[in-house]
C-alpha cells in the first residue's frame, strides 16, 4: 500500500515540474522580447546620423536590467527543475522498492 501514497507523491513531483518548466518558459519569452527590443533599439540608434550610443538610452537600461533579472530568474527555476528531477527519480526508485518487498512478502508469506 506504500507504494500508492509514493506513486501519488510522484505525480504530484511530475506535475510541479511541469508547472516549473511552464514558468521557466513565460520568463523565457519575456527575456526574449526584451533582448529582442534591445536589438530594435540598436538598430535605430545605427540608422540614425548621431553620434549616440543606445547603452546610454533609459529605456535601454532598463530592458537591459530586466533582461539580466529575467535571466537570473531562468537560473534559479532551471535549478529547481533538476531538483525537482532528482526528486521524482528517486520516488521512482522508492516505488519500485516498495512493489519488490511487496511481491516478495506476498509469496514468503503465501
Amino acid at each position: 500500500m506504500t507504494f500508492l501514497v509514493l506513486d501519488a507523491q510522484k505525480n504530484l513531483f511530475t506535475l510541479q515540474q511541469s508547472q516549473l518548466e511552464f514558468e521557466k518558459q513565460m520568463v523565457y519569452n519575456q527575456a526574449s522580447w526584451c533582448q529582442k527590443e534591445m536589438n530594435y533599439i540598436t538598430q535605430v540608434y545605427n540608422q540614425s546620423d548621431t553620434d549616440a550610443d543606445p547603452s546610454e538610452d533609459p529605456y535601454y537600461i532598463e530592458l537591459e536590467q530586466k533582461e539580466e533579472q529575467l535571466q537570473t530568474e531562468i537560473s534559479a527555476l532551471e535549478n529547481q527543475i533538476t531538483l525537482m528531477k532528482e526528486m521524482i527519480t528517486s520516488n521512482k526508485t522508492q516505488i519500485n522498492n516498495n512493489i519488490k518487498s511487496s511481491c516478495s512478502l506476498t509469496l514468503i508469506g503465501g
